[in-house]
């Protein structure tokens, strides 16, 4: 069967972000998108069904999970490519962050089929927009290994990254997890713990991996749901500094003797930060220096 409806295009790949908790976050094209496609492919049928039939929608459900979408994917293109159209779904939130999905969409991309996003609910993204930490640059790094060893790897490869870091975790190894981060990156980093966000009983702790580590001891409730933890990134030596200083220096002088002041400030702010004013009079200067 193909769809013939108004809401979505035959032969499209929809990936779409359902609610990571509060119902109300499912967007009104989200609905429209999964109400007019002829197949869902679904991360847990029975979540995405009991989804769908609070919503009043019935579709079909193919299971796509870790363990089948090698098995399901070719079957999934060989429909899209007949002209079905088919939403891709997980359990909660944006698929494919750190869930099922990236397999076909590869092949879906390869195979020429569209595919089209609906954006919504990311439970890394709310949980970095009320953590009172920095924005504008951030990284986001999923599960941690669950053995401790390959845990404190990871950590000591990440513990000189300046930008704020994003990790899920589950609520068994919280504790483990953040004796591990105190450990590695040091109590005094700023932190933020999310848990059950957009539920009844979310909850935003907010001071230093010690103070959250702390929390964790005194609130069982810290311990239930799921759970984004977001720590602050490294901050320069005084050497590393000015080696990012000497660098910024060098790469300026090269871009003003090719491009106008405005671009020059374009780039260098993306680069280095700072804001485009600041480099744009670098810029001005440095080229009335050179004039001179």
């Amino acid at each position: 069967m193909v769809t013939q409806n108004a809401g979505v295009t035959p032969g499209t790949l929809y990936v779409v972000a359902t609610p990571i908790g509060h119902l109300g976050d499912l967007s009104s094209r989200a609905l429209e998108v999964l109400g007019a496609v002829d197949l869902i492919a679904a991360e847990d049928t029975r979540h995405t069904r009991g989804l769908l039939t609070h919503f009043g929608i019935q579709k079909p459900l193919i299971p796509l999970h870790e363990h089948n979408e090698a098995r399901q994917m070719q079957m999934l293109i060989a429909r899209l490519q007949a002209g079905a159209a088919i939403a891709l779904v997980s359990d909660a939130g944006t698929p494919l962050i750190s869930d099922p999905g990236y397999g076909l969409v590869a092949a879906a991309a390869a195979a020429g089929v569209v595919i089209s996003p609906i954006p919504g609910p990311c439970a890394a993204i709310a949980a970095l927009s009320v953590s009172g930490l920095p924005t504008d640059r951030f990284v986001f790094e999923g599960f941690l290994p669950p053995r401790r060893p390959a845990r404190r790897t990871r950590l000591q490869q990440l513990a000189r990254e300046r930008r704020t870091l994003i990790f899920y975790e589950s609520p068994r190894r919280l504790v483990e997890v953040l004796a591990d981060c105190v450990e590695v990156l040091g109590g005094e980093r700023k932190a933020c713990l999310g848990r059950e966000l957009t539920k009844r009983f979310e909850t935003v702790y907010r001071g230093t991996l010690a103070d959250v580590q702390s929390v964790l001891t005194t609130h069982s409730d810290a311990l239930r749901g799921e759970c984004v933890l977001l720590v602050a990134g490294a901050v320069a030596s005084a050497t590393e500094d000015a080696a990012g200083n000497a660098d910024a220096e060098r790469i300026l002088a090269d871009l003003v003797a090719q491009l106008p002041a405005s671009q020059v400030a374009r780039l260098m702010d993306r680069w280095f930060g700072g804001g485009r004013a600041h480099w744009y009079q670098r810029a001005i200067a440095l080229r009335a220096a050179v004039d001179l």
